[in-house]
């Protein structure tokens, strides 16, 4: 099984960049060959086309969930994200939702057939740059990544790097 994960974020604006940063850690960890790890900074059709090929993506994401606190982490699945997650929407493309009914309807064969969303809640993304987390999500960092090998062990056999 093909497994995609992608960190998304903006790594310049902070907060927004804790998939990034989720990303990088994970590549200390996963060395299975069919396990593909990456970066995207956009959502909507882009994010859509990395997917193309894979079995099943995981998303790592910054989410806005009423109920939540910030720094919390959650497992979703796409239908939940559609109004929780930053980068799912771009406003100059179609949602992700949108951008896989567009796949499907035109009859593209090789969009995941599951995709799982880690989503890092934050409460209100900052509007200056910095490549620095809040100490509230630098401490859901370490969370996210322990969810997504998680989620990993469930669907296939891989194996994780010695940690030094």
């Amino acid at each position: 099984m093909k497994t995609i994960v992608l960190g998304v974020g903006n790594p310049i604006l902070c907060d927004d960049g804790a998939g990034i940063h989720v990303a990088h850690q994970l590549k200390h960890y996963i060395k299975d060959k069919t396990v593909t790890i990456d970066e995207a900074y956009t959502g909507g059709m882009n994010l859509l086309d990395m997917m193309v090929g894979y079995d099943k993506a995981i998303l790592i994401d910054t989410v806005n969930i009423t109920e939540a606190k910030n720094g919390e982490v959650k497992r979703l699945s796409l239908h939940d994200t559609s109004k929780n997650t930053c980068h799912s929407l771009n406003p100059h493309d179609v949602s992700l939702q949108e951008a896989l009914s567009i796949a499907e309807k035109i009859g593209e064969k090789n969009i995941p057939k599951e995709i799982i969303v880690i989503g890092i809640v934050v409460k209100e993304l900052p509007i200056h740059f910095g490549e620095q987390l809040s100490k509230s999500i630098a401490a859901a960092v370490p969370k996210a990544v322990e969810m997504t090998l998680n989620e990993l062990r469930k669907t296939q056999q891989w194996r994780e790097k010695e940690v030094t």
